[in-house]
């Protein structure tokens, strides 16, 4: 039986008042319901083959209901290369096995200033609508007796971007990642980025960017979130 969505209420405090949202006023509004991505305990009873076969059958039943011909040679295969693209690519951040393997090394320069990427390109899919969110993310830390390999910071980006999103629950979760694999709160991440969720559909607006921030321990003081943001700017 398929669930009425104006039955599908998320209960939200605001100013200790009880507010029900429908599920299309919670896409439209752009919430989000918890800083951790919602999983199920059994996700990965299914291994990779499993689940490309089984988004296969299912996508192919989307493209049925919609009257594409499945027959033609263009459309044919291309409920596998969804289920592939799913699985292995734009949302492989689901699996922690994905993890990208992070390995310190001594601060032997004795670097103790903010170390700034900047412009780290991501992908990501609105977990609204499962359309593009895409951007530049730029993030830094100020060490705490240990350094990351530069790569490791786009690899932190890239895997949570790999999965269903929405840009506040993600740059949490880059930021949070940093701070704990580095040791320190020193850490500040930016995100800025174009949602097709707005763009192309709703709204219809293609020229706005949304841009998100964290500041943990010394990027909280005007001095050293200035000098960063002066970097990025």
């Amino acid at each position: 039986m398929k669930p009425n969505e104006t039955l599908l209420n998320t209960l939200l405090f605001e100013e200790d008042t009880k507010v029900a949202l429908t599920a299309e006023e919670i896409g439209d509004d752009h919430i989000s319901t918890s800083v951790d991505t919602p999983m199920r305990a059994d996700a990965f009873d299914m291994n990779d083959d499993e689940k490309i076969a089984q988004i296969e059958y299912y996508f192919r039943q989307i493209m049925d209901t919609l009257g594409l011909d499945l027959r033609d040679d263009s459309l044919k295969g291309t409920p596998n290369r969804v289920a592939k693209m799913y699985v292995k690519e734009i949302f492989s951040g689901l699996n922690p096995e994905n993890k990208p393997k992070v390995t310190l090394f001594d601060n032997r320069y004795q670097y103790n200033e903010m170390l700034v990427e900047k412009d780290i390109s991501f992908y990501s899919n609105c977990e609204h609508h499962f359309v593009p969110i895409f951007g530049k993310a730029h993030v830094a830390y100020i060490a705490n007796g240990k350094v990351i390999g530069l790569s490791k910071l786009n690899r932190i980006v890239q895997y949570f971007s790999k999965r269903p999103q929405v840009q506040e629950r993600l740059t949490m979760q880059i930021a949070k990642e940093l701070q704990r694999v580095l040791g320190t709160e020193d850490v500040a991440v930016v995100m800025d980025a174009k949602h097709l969720c707005v763009a192309s559909r709703g709204v219809q607006d293609d020229t706005s960017t949304t841009i998100t921030s964290f500041y943990g321990g010394k990027f909280q003081q005007e001095a050293t979130k200035a000098e960063f943001l002066k970097y990025i700017g």
